[in-house]
């Protein structure tokens, strides 16, 4: 059974006080990073509760497990990708959602553009970085940034905003943090490199986003700590 609505806003204020509190460490604004709630294998629930508690956002791994929610959510909540995408599902996705975040090769850059155009809208884009080099993770490495960017502004219909990793799994803190401050230094190249601005940056989650946030994350995804263990009795 999944969790009553009066237990998800217990679980999101909790989430949002340690928001504040990694903010505040960092000497950051209070509001500068945003919450994602990822609501992949959840019920279309968990997005409505997202919607109803003021999120206009939620983040979902698998394009078709999020088409089979879209309907049934409330029109105006925004969908993002934050899962590998294949550029024979672009075309939905370029119809559908509002943002993708793992975009990672050229390959789907020319799918996404192509169906971008065809719907006669503009997508927004996050590229996915390896930063923290795990053979595990998906994303181009550090040094393909550059011609991914590249090739992503030269896509009318496409709007990069900015970069998103995921740390390698590991028990040291450190680690995640290493892989954070590199993909912000990799922005930051990026940035002076092309004369853009890339001001998103997506990197930590429920385990992790103290760490992103002492970085410089502006968006962390959640999806275990507001809704939690996604096998139900």
């Amino acid at each position: 059974m999944f969790i009553r609505y009066e237990t998800y806003r217990v679980n999101l204020e909790r989430v949002r006080e340690a928001i504040e509190a990694a903010e505040s460490k960092a000497g950051r604004e209070p509001g500068s990073v945003a919450l994602l709630p990822v609501t992949k294998n959840h019920p279309v629930d968990a997005a409505r509760y997202a919607f109803r508690s003021g999120l206009k956002s939620v983040g979902e791994n698998r394009v078709q497990e999020a088409l089979s929610k879209m309907d049934d959510a409330d029109a105006a909540l925004r969908w993002e990708l934050i899962g590998p995408l294949q550029s024979n599902k672009a075309k939905k996705v370029a119809e559908r959602f509002y943002r993708v975040q793992s975009v990672d090769r050229a390959k789907v850059i020319a799918a996404l553009q192509r169906h971008a155009l065809e719907s006669g809208r503009t997508l927004r884009l996050l590229l996915q970085v390896n930063a923290g080099d795990d053979p595990n993770k998906s994303g181009a490495d550090l040094e393909g940034a550059s011609p991914l960017l590249e090739c992503a502004l030269e896509q009318p219909n496409l709007q990069v905003d900015g970069l998103m990793t995921i740390a390698p799994l590991d028990d040291n803190p450190a680690v995640a943090r290493s892989c954070f401050a590199a993909l912000r230094r990799c922005r930051d190249r990026l940035e002076t490199e092309f004369c853009v601005s890339l001001p998103e940056l997506s990197m930590g989650m429920s385990g992790d986003m103290g760490e992103a946030i002492q970085e410089g994350s502006t968006m962390v995804r959640v999806g275990t700590a507001l809704y939690g263990d996604r096998e139900y009795a």
